[in-house]
Order: C-alpha cells, then sequence, then structure tokens
C-alpha cells in the first residue's frame, strides 16, 4: 500500500513530541480481514508511569474532491476503530489532517457534526514546520 504524501511529516511530528514510532505500518487482522493503519506509536508517561499508546491514520485531503476524501477516510477510520477495539481496546485510534484542510473544509457544519457525531479523534499536523499543531 502506497504511503500518505505526508506519512514522513506526521511520523517526524510525533517523534518531536517524544512518541516512539512502534510500526510504520501498524498491521493487524481480525477474523481473516487484514488492515493497514500508518502508524502505531507509544509513549511512556512518566507521571502515570505507563504507556499511552496510539494508532495514526495519515490523510493529505490532496484529491480533487475533499467529499471524497472524508468518505475515504470516515470509512477507514470506522474501521479500523472497530478492529482495533477487538485486539487492541487500549490503544486510541487518532486521524491525521493537515493544518488548511482542518482549518476549511473541516469547519463545515456537516464535517463538524460527523466528526463530533462519530467521535473522530483528531491529529492536526504542520507540514512545513513538521509538527502536531493540535490533539482534539
Amino acid at each position: 500500500m502506497a504511503k500518505d504524501r505526508f506519512h514522513d511529516v506526521v511520523k517526524i511530528a510525533l517523534e518531536k513530541e517524544d512518541w516512539q514510532i512502534t510500526d510504520d505500518p501498524y498491521e493487524i487482522n481480525v477474523d481473516d480481514v487484514d488492515f493497514e493503519i500508518d502508524l502505531a506509536a507509544e509513549q511512556l508517561l512518566a507521571a502515570e508511569r505507563e504507556h499511552q499508546k496510539i494508532a495514526v491514520e495519515i490523510k493529505s485531503f490532496i484529491s480533487p474532491s475533499n467529499v471524497s476524501d472524508f468518505h475515504t477516510a470516515l470509512g477507514q477510520f470506522l474501521n479500523y476503530r472497530d478492529a482495533l477495539e477487538t485486539i487492541e481496546p487500549d490503544r486510541l485510534l487518532y486521524l491525521a489532517v493537515r493544518v488548511p484542510i482542518y482549518e476549511t473544509f473541516f469547519q463545515r457544519r456537516f464535517i463538524v457534526a460527523a466528526v463530533q457525531r462519530y467521535q473522530i479523534r483528531l491529529i492536526i499536523y504542520d507540514v512545513q514546520q513538521e509538527v502536531i499543531s493540535q490533539w482534539l
């Protein structure tokens, strides 16, 4: 499977926040169905002495249709979240999107409502600075 255009940007941004990338890609299998999530990462939370684990699906939204890209991203997110709940319920799934897409397309009422309805966790990343600007 081809890596997303900004795959390495998100990977670098996570590492800057002390996340250790454990899988690239993160391949899982549930009931003979194979899934490939872009990244898996872990972080040791010193105060709590426990690991926080995440999986991240990265989306560029560079096709001619943001709506089509959103359909794909939402479908993948929901399937991946269901799969993770089956095999690794303590790992949180995030959808990573670029700052300009979040500030425009993701502010439309229908998209805001969908993100809330489906409880989509978001990582908003800055391509130029290779940092995460927001965790939502």
